[in-house]
């Protein structure tokens, strides 16, 4: 008979929550800040406390394990931590029947393993802030204990019989499965392959593969194919934007046809494929606290989750669309519908948020639910600034000046704040725009730490405050006080000062960040976690500079895949006699608009025209629209809306004809697909290098003393990144034809060429090689 495993947790979040929905206020403690606050406890405890004891019990065909938090075995106690911010008073009464719930199975399985007759359980409420912990206890039998395990195991049991009837077919079917089309493209086999291996080993791979060789549907099939020999769990695919999610999803339904059918019965096996969205992008009502009292799709929340959550698993895709219908169906709330499907999905499509940020909700899954996991990381290229933006954090002075008088209640905490920034400001050159340093302002960030549970007890009390600018800054505090706990080589902190403001108050036109650099060590052990974990992109090289800022591991593999196009099919361009450099943009508009009109006049098209910035890229198109008026353009403008951004695009049509202007690393950049006569050639007038800042210097000498690469990988290594994904815009198929014009003399340079795709012709390449 097969045995189905659950996680105390999971046994108990489906068979004892009731009630409504209670987010509480979005400002509970992190995952790292709960295991902090877990190794307090334990620190504090005698010599003979016990922590992380490893338990499991069996019920018919369950198998429920877990590890209670600590046992004093003098005291006969068990105890469960639970870390909170906040008023604890103010605890929603179901969420502490859950903490119960949770406590009692422990204490019934520690019981049975011990032989323990009787056992005192206890709750042991930590306050992150104020590091102060509350003791609630219960005396029970053993046999109290055990008939609590029972009437949890016998309300899940029939749930883990349908789960394991639906692994087993899934395994069957996965064993079964075969490629969705007659042939693999040129490039695609390989592909496939790598990832399988790098599966069946159990190890990472990163992967350069150009475009239009199906990257989507060759990294998910062998992965779907892994499942039962593997014995994965879940493959969580995961994105840096929307249209990578659509992809994912077409290709799912590509492997999957059956995942396309609008209603069931659906064939036994096909894998659960889930969509995770953000949450302002699901909320049905914005504005709307997700609690109960204001929300009525929070409100009886958990009273009809099971009709839902058994809907939406025999619906197999669950999409944006087809999520939302299951969930209004049942008026439960969207977004936690998603979260509580996770654990019942095979194949998770989400940004990368959701699994790499500190508070992901699939990596917090993973580690508690042991998942054996293979991770899918799309557009890899786009992790790097996304994973820096996730482990940076930024005070302003000026929101302290504004939320102070916003919540005067709150005075004396933010006046502590303003007394430690002034102190610090002190410190620091009052006549620099920006300084740096390696140094934590401690005595801040302790301000920081103080006020944040004085002001977590107000907010409590009157979760009206917690809006706008005042949301905005006690997260902000939160975030800081956080990465402040884990700072390191791997980040600096960094002071802005605008010293043009309308201002005398010195801290009112200040901006204090603590910025990542590296965030390798962040995502490296979100990486450990997966048996597997696969990183692809069309410019995902040199492969040394990605592994040592997303922290791959030293038995990494790496391809590059061989492109399937031919040299033939793509005219590369090197504008020697231009140079785009800031201090000579002014006389390279001449030349550049000579230049693009000579290319579109020899074969009228539709061209893209990529710059650095939108000022270089308005003065081009002005002088090229006032010196070639009947040639069509268009241009990007700087906040363009979805809208505006597909009016854009739609000016690409087949046999159409006209220059649109962008800028590199845009929107249009990459990520778009104009195959054909849509896309004809492309201009790219930059050489992409991040503009030089004292931000920008700092990630050098940064880089530098850590690797020895501060100006490759600060610069040339991200900016040729970037154009070579703009100028893959042009090639998409094995019929495309098209040119690139790189334009800029420092396109003749061999360290530069050598970073250029190995199929493309770039003229004099060889002969600087050679020479």
């Amino acid at each position: 008979m097969s045995t189905y495993t659950v996680a105390v947790r999971t046994l108990c979040a489906f068979t004892a929550r009731e009630g409504d929905l209670d987010q509480g206020l979005g400002f509970g403690p992190s995952a790292q800040e709960g295991i902090e606050g877990h190794q307090w406890i334990a620190s504090r405890r005698g010599e003979h406390y016990e922590s992380e004891i490893t338990l499991s019990a069996d019920h018919g065909a369950l198998h429920v394990r877990g590890r209670a938090d600590g046992y004093d075995p003098r005291l006969g106690r068990l105890e469960e931590v639970k870390t909170f911010r906040g008023d604890l008073d103010r605890l929603p009464a179901q969420r502490r029947a859950l903490h119960w719930a949770q406590a009692r199975v422990y204490g019934a399985m520690l019981c049975q393993a011990r032989g323990l007759e009787s056992l005192r359980v206890a709750l042991v409420y930590f306050d992150i802030d104020r590091q102060r912990e509350t003791v609630i206890e219960q005396t029970h039998s053993a046999a109290e204990l055990q008939s609590h395990l029972d009437r949890h195991c016998a309300l899940f049991l029939a749930w883990a019989e349908q789960e394991l009837a639906h692994r087993q077919a899934r395994d069957a079917a996965m064993a079964a499965l075969t490629f969705p089309h007659p042939q693999f493209r040129q490039g695609q086999r390989p592909l496939a392959e790598a990832v399988f291996r790098a599966a069946k080993s159990g190890r990472c791979l990163s992967v350069q593969a150009p475009t239009g060789i199906g990257k989507t549907v060759g990294t998910l099939f062998p992965l779907l194919k892994a499942m039962p020999g593997q014995q994965l769990d879940k493959i969580f695919y995961l994105t840096a934007k929307t249209p990578g999610r659509q992809l994912a999803l077409h290709a799912l339904g590509q492997l999957l046809p059956a995942l396309d059918k609008p209603e069931p019965p659906l064939p036994p096996g096909t894998p659960r494929v889930l969509e995770l969205t953000a949450r302002e992008k699901a909320c049905e009502n914005p504005g709307a606290a997700c609690r109960g009292d204001e929300c009525p799709l929070a409100q009886g929340f958990y009273d009809r989750l099971p009709a839902a959550r058994l809907q939406a698993v025999h619906r197999v895709r669950l999409d944006k669309t087809t999520l939302r219908g299951v969930a209004l169906a049942h008026q439960v709330c969207p977004y936690y519908l998603a979260q509580e499907l996770i654990p019942w999905s095979d194949v998770v499509v989400g940004d990368y948020n959701h699994y790499f940020d500190s508070s992901a909700v699939l990596r917090a899954l993973a580690v508690e639910e042991d998942w054996r996991t293979a991770l899918l990381v799309d557009e890899a290229h786009n992790l790097l600034d996304r994973a820096r933006g996730m482990f940076s954090a930024e005070l302003h002075g000026a929101s302290l000046r504004s939320v102070r008088r916003a919540t005067p209640r709150l005075k004396r905490s933010w006046d502590r704040i303003a007394r430690a920034w002034q102190g610090w400001l002190k410190t620091r050159d009052a006549t620099l725009a920006y300084q740096a340093s390696d140094d934590l302002p401690d005595s801040l960030v302790e301000a920081l730490r103080l006020s944040a549970a004085d002001i977590a007890d107000h907010l409590v009390h009157h979760p009206e405050a917690l809006e706008g600018e005042v949301q905005q800054f006690f997260f902000d505090m939160l975030h800081v006080v956080r990465l402040a706990d884990q700072f390191g080589p791997h980040s600096i902190v960094d002071l802005h000062q605008d010293l043009q403001a309308p201002t005398r108050d010195r801290m009112a036109r200040c901006m204090l960040c603590i910025r990542n650099v590296v965030p390798a060590p962040f995502l490296r052990p979100s990486l450990a976690l997966a048996h597997t974990a696969t990183l692809f992109s069309a410019t995902f090289g040199p492969p040394e500079f990605y592994a040592d800022m997303l922290g791959l591991p030293d038995d990494r593999a790496h391809i590059d895949v061989e492109s399937p196009f031919d040299a033939q099919q793509l005219e590369v361009h090197v504008a020697r006699h231009i140079s785009t450099r800031y201090n000579r943009r002014s006389a390279s508009i001449a030349p550049m608009v000579a230049l693009m009109a000579r290319q579109y006049t020899q074969r009228p098209g539709n061209y893209l025209a990529f710059f650095s910035s939108f000022d270089y890229l308005d003065q081009v198109a002005t002088a090229f629209a006032t010196a070639w008026p009947d040639i069509p353009t268009w241009q990007q403008s700087r906040r363009m809306d979805e809208s505006a951004r597909e009016q854009f695009l739609a000016r690409f049509e087949a046999g159409g004809q006209g220059i649109a202007f962008a800028v590199l690393g845009g929107a249009f950049a990459e990520g778009i697909d104009l195959p054909g006569n849509r896309l004809i050639g492309a201009f790219v007038a930059t050489l992409g290098l991040p503009q030089i800042n004292p931000v920008n210097e700092q990630f050098r000498e940064r880089l530098e003393s850590l690797f020895g690469r501060g100006y490759d990988y600060t610069y040339l290594y991200p900016g040729l990144q970037k154009v070579v994904q703009a100028a893959g815009r042009v090639i998409r198929t094995t019929q495309d034809e098209g040119s690139i014009h790189l334009i800029d003399d420092r396109y003749a340079r061999p360290d530069v060429q050598a970073l250029l795709p190995v199929w493309w012709d770039v003229p004099g390449r060889h002969t600087a090689t050679s020479s």
